[in-house]
Formats: structure tokens, sequence, C-alpha cells
């Protein structure tokens, strides 16, 4: 199979990555891809949002199948007017993509299918959300109903917080279009899992979970990012655990997505809060996730242009999806001043000493020639991720940051307590205690 692949992050580097040891493929590029990419693929001066120039060089290509990795495209409709020109693609069409683009979307249809998810009130006026929250006392939630790349969602103390983040999202505009509607929830507390499963619009592979780290600094300080970290399994992920997800959570939403006339076909991310009361729905993505998917592939024994493609033509029932049980962990490197102001153009140091159970997952890299030499430098917020791999998770915490001491540059920033031990233990404590 040719195939082209969506997207220039580490999440990205992972995906080709996996694909390059897929016994299925003939030839693969990346529009646009890193540094990491180019070393096992042939990188395109494409975005991926860029949907006239993604269907131009995949006719050009005569590509097989295009693999979507962010959501901005599968927003815009890219597997639609793929499809719309014979050509297959891996990812939800724009109405099925609903699942993440909007929220108020997701909790309806988690309504409908009986979901657990926290109690929701939508409003497209900001007069009426303010004077609802006048009637409601406690921690809430506000989120931009849109994409707002990762940033719009705002924890709130109480009424007042609240009324402030609805006039952020709806008076200020500080996420756009996708502010003009917003949601307000419940908050839930308890400790989050995000849970994957490839699906054919009617059927769900076995399913993955892995623990994610959002804030910047060590003890989860700091402000909110698009990931410093991960790891794969969780100790409290058990079979009865994933049993009652399936049941509860994967299998209700796709069906009544069937049911509704926009079956779902991709990887479906479901992000969970293990409260008191079991598992419930934070949000959906439509996606593999940024930092997961650099803990989830390695552990996907089946091969992945298999499955996909199983996906695309609904026959995933024939393609059983098997996951080892070696532990991975990643460790997100970063540079000084991010997720906020942030110089790039530094040189890296260390990334080409490979080291046994580790892998290397570029993301805001690029190769910069000075005279006859070329230099690895960085290019962005989050600039690579490490990982490592373990017959237990301590295990492959040590291999990880083993490797992320020995690679360097200016202002090189990354948290030192992802997969910390102590944490999953309490963890395993609530499950075992009846979650």
């Amino acid at each position: 199979m040719k195939v082209l692949l969506l997207g220039s992050g580490a999440r990205e580097h992972a995906l080709a990555w996996r694909i390059d040891q897929s016994s299925c493929l003939t030839k693969l590029w990346v529009a646009d891809g890193n540094a990491g990419t180019a070393s096992i693929a042939t990188n395109l001066a494409v975005k991926p949002e860029d949907i006239d120039g993604v269907v131009a060089a995949a006719k050009s290509l005569e590509i097989d199948l295009v693999v979507v990795g962010p959501e901005l495209p599968l927003s815009l409709g890219i597997v639609d007017r793929l499809a719309s020109q014979g050509i297959a693609a891996f990812g939800p069409t724009r109405a099925a993509a609903r699942i993440e683009t909007s929220k108020s979307f997701a909790l309806d249809v988690m309504k409908e299918a009986g979901v657990p998810c926290p109690d929701f009130w939508v409003f497209q006026e900001e007069n009426s959300a303010i004077k609802f929250l006048r009637g409601h006392s406690g921690p809430m939630v506000v989120k931009a109903d849109g994409l707002a790349a990762g940033k719009g969602v705002i924890l709130c103390a109480d009424a007042i917080e609240a009324a402030d983040a609805v006039r952020t999202c709806m008076n200020d505009r500080a996420f756009g279009e996708a502010g003009d509607t917003v949601v307000v929830e419940e908050m839930l507390t308890g400790p989050e899992v995000s849970v994957f499963a490839f699906c054919d619009g009617e059927r769900i592979s076995s399913l993955a979970a892995a623990c994610d780290y959002k804030r910047l600094e060590d003890g989860n300080g700091g402000p909110n990012t698009g990931g410093m970290g991960s790891y794969s399994p969780p100790s409290f992920w058990d079979e009865k655990l994933a049993q009652r997800v399936e049941q509860t959570v994967m299998r209700p939403v796709l069906e009544t997505m069937a049911r509704k006339g926009y079956p779902y076909k991709g990887v479906l991310y479901a992000g969970l809060m293990l409260t008191a009361d079991g598992p419930k729905v934070l949000e959906f993505n439509c996606r593999l996730g940024d930092p997961e998917t650099q803990v989830i592939l390695p552990r996907l024994a089946t091969d992945p242009l298999e499955v996909m493609q199983a996906c695309v033509e609904g026959n995933l029932d024939r393609t059983p999806v098997k996951w080892e049980n070696q532990c991975y962990v990643g460790v997100v490197l970063a540079s000084a001043g991010y997720p906020a102001s942030y110089e790039t153009g530094f040189a890296i140091s260390g990334a080409h000493e490979e080291e046994a159970d580790t892998m290397l997952f570029h993301a805001a890299t690029r190769q910069e020639s000075v005279g006859e030499k070329t230099h690895l430098v960085t290019s962005g917020g989050r600039v690579m991720t490490v990982v490592g791999k373990g017959i237990s998770l301590a295990e492959a915490k040590g291999k990880a940051y083993d490797r992320v001491r020995r690679i360097s540059f200016n202002g090189a920033i990354f948290r030192t307590d992802i997969a910390d031990l102590t944490e999953e233990n309490s963890i395993t404590q609530l499950r075992d205690s009846g979650l």
C-alpha cells in the first residue's frame, strides 16, 4: 500500500514509525512531517489542513490510504473530500468528528446513549448563561463548544469564576468562534484515564488505556499544556474495568452514532474520570492522542495497516486487535517558556544516540544546514518524546529518563514525575475499594 500520513507532531512520528513496520507498506509519505518522519518516510510540503493540497498530492502519488493524525483536517471534512475522489482515508467523516469538534453535540450523543457523564447546560447567549449561574453555587467547568487547541476548558471554583469564564469565551472571544456556544458542566473529581478503540462504524476493537500529564510542572503544577508525558498500560486498568468502559461508554456511543446516520470510523478516544460513582466521560476525541500515541502504538501487536484498512472497509471483526503486555513511559522534552512564548532554533545534542528499549519521537524539530553540515534544531514548544520500555512501569520509567538526560538543547525542560508509582498505587487502591 502507498500511504500518506497527515501531521507533523510526535504522534505522527510514532504513527510513521509503526506504519513503517507493516508488511503491507510499499511507500510512506508525510504531510508535512518533521525531522524524525524524514528519516523513515518522504516529507511533503503540504499542510494537513490544506484540503485541496492533500487531495492533489494523494491523486498525484496514487495513494491507497490516507491516515489522518490531527483533528483540524478531520473537522474540515478531509475524509469526505477524499472519499468523493475515490481515495480511502482512516478517520471519521466531518459529521462523525463532531464527537470532538462540538462538546454540546458529544454530550447530546452521550445523553441519548445513556453514557455516564457530568450534568451539563448549553448556552448560545451570554446573558442566559450568566443568569443561570446566579442560581448555582459550587465548582463548575466552562467549556468553549468548538475546537480551541486544547485551551477552551476553564475550571471554576464558584459561580463568580464561572461567569468570568463565560465572558472570556463569549464576550472577549478568547477562543474565537469556538466560544460562540459554551457548555457549563458540573465539576467531577477523581483520577483520569484515556481510553482508545479502533472502530469500523459498527464494531470496536479491544481497548487500550493510557494516562497523560497536562500540567507543565511536577506535582501537576503550572499551566495546562498539550501534554508533558504519558504511560501505558496503567496498573489499575484490568479486564473488569475495560469491560465496564466498553459496555457503558464505547459501544453505546458507537451504536448511537450509527443509528443517527453518522457511523464512526477511525480511533475513538474517550477521556474518562474515575469517580466514586464509576467511570464518567469528560470528553471524546476523534483521533489518537498526543502524547498517548507514543506509548500506545508500541503496544499494538497487530499490523497497523491491516487494522486501519479493516476500519475503512467495515470488517474489523476479521482483524482482531491485540496489544502486547509490555509497559511504556513517555517523557516530553519542551522548550523553556512553553506553553507561552519560547525561542527556537537551538541545536539538539544526543538525539542520535540510540539506547536499547527506548524510542525517540520527534515533534518540533528540523534539520538546519550550516555550511556542508546539517544540525538537528528545535522548531517549536514540545520538541520530542522519549519513550522507555520495560516489563514494569518502574523499569520503563527508568529507561525513559536515562535517555532523556542524555539529550540536551538550550532551555530544555521536562517533568521528572511521569508514571509516578505513588500515584499509580493510590488509583489502584481506589479501584480495589469498589470503584
